[in-house]
């Protein structure tokens, strides 16, 4: 990995025992247990290769060098500026929990520095969040005022920052290629993920929410009034996975979804294509995170939000497995950034048409 530590000896459990060794429990050589445990320090993986007398090797990707584009914690309330509160490392019930701030100059940090840009995955399509201001030509949004912030911390100047449009159903890929340093695209922290990315603490709270007609009085939220509807959600969203779990009997699936023959008409690959295909009356509704539907009612007057949030999710800022102290530096800069540019960023892009919000998530940290 770029800073040189195994992503899956990082995910060693508080109590000091190896996941993969645990699982063997139940037939391996005890030796061999023994062996592994004791090689420990090497790494969970590297472990169990040398006890096994096997050898394993590394592909490390190299980082795009050009481009255009503990106990459960208590939430503390208000802005999220006060101290973060540290949760036991080995659970999932609060998969927002990060990494402790730093600002160290780590290997991700310092080839940033060499390349002299930071490589960011956006959204051009998400209104008030990423989306590309058709007057001045640029990308504008809650989300781009992030990065560019970050950008400022890490090489002095928030103009020196790479932005790479990217789908939703193409976030993890592009980490994990090398592509973008980052993805700062309204991206939800869930158990799933966290296994495929690292994330940064939150810096939004939003909540799966129903999309619809005004003139639609049948629909009426998350419900049994989605049965036999049409609904559109984006390609790996967490939409689409809440549905998977409970669909009320809407129809939410492509034909030949993730095949070649997938006709992206319910399934999109972006969530703009679901308002798209609502305006033209190939869909019934929409089920998207409700600060991105709030940004779509205020581009087509004729949606509403249709009942509440049934979920409460958080947004955060996306690196790759491994790279511990861009997560970090991260991290740091979101320290600063609650003290005071996040509640311009909500005024200048959110307040509007997503109003009440009192302030940023206050951080919770492993």
């Amino acid at each position: 990995m770029p800073n040189g530590t195994d992503p899956l000896a990082r995910r060693t459990t508080a109590s000091g025992t190896d996941p993969l060794v645990r699982r063997t429990a139940s037939g391996a050589d005890p030796l061999l247990l023994r062996t592994a445990r004791r090689l420990r320090g090497w790494g969970g993986v590297a472990a169990m290769a040398v006890a096994c007398g096997l050898t394993a090797s590394l592909t490390l990707l190299p980082l795009a060098q050009d481009g255009d584009d503990a106990a459960a914690a208590t939430r503390t309330p208000g802005p999220g500026v006060g101290t973060g509160v540290q949760i036991k490392a080995d659970t999932c019930e609060h998969p927002e929990a990060s990494l402790t701030p730093s600002s160290a100059d780590g290997p991700s940090i310092r080839a940033i520095k060499d390349r002299g840009k930071l490589i960011v995955g956006v959204d051009q399509s998400s209104y008030r969040w990423g989306y590309r201001n058709p007057e001045k030509g640029v990308l504008e949004g809650f989300d781009i005022d992030l990065a560019r912030a970050i950008a400022k911390d890490v090489l002095g100047d928030p103009d020196a920052v790479i932005f790479r449009t990217i789908p939703t159903n193409q976030r993890i890929a592009a980490l994990n290629s090398g592509k973008v340093d980052l993805v700062v695209r309204t991206m939800t922290i869930n158990c799933k993920r966290i296994e495929q990315v690292a994330f940064s603490t939150a810096y939004f709270q939003a909540g799966q929410q129903v999309l619809a007609p005004k003139l639609d009085k049948g629909i009426t939220g998350y419900d049994d009034s989605l049965r036999g509807k049409r609904i559109c959600t984006a390609e790996g969203s967490t939409a689409y996975d809440a549905l998977e779990e409970k669909s009320f009997g809407a129809v939410y699936k492509d034909e030949g979804d993730g095949t070649k023959d997938d006709k992206d008409l319910l399934t999109v690959p972006n969530q703009l294509d679901c308002l798209a295909r609502l305006q033209m009356g190939e869909v019934d509704a929409v089920v998207t995170d409700n600060a991105l539907a709030a940004g779509q009612a205020a581009q087509d007057p004729a949606v509403e939000l249709k009942g509440r949030p049934f979920t409460k999710e958080y947004y955060g800022v996306a690196a790759k497995l491994g790279n511990d102290d861009l997560v970090r530096r991260v991290n740091q800069v979101l320290v600063g950034y609650r003290q005071g540019p996040w509640q311009k960023a909500y005024q200048d892009w959110l307040a509007k048409d997503l109003p009440g919000i009192a302030g940023p998530p206050a951080p919770l940290y492993k």
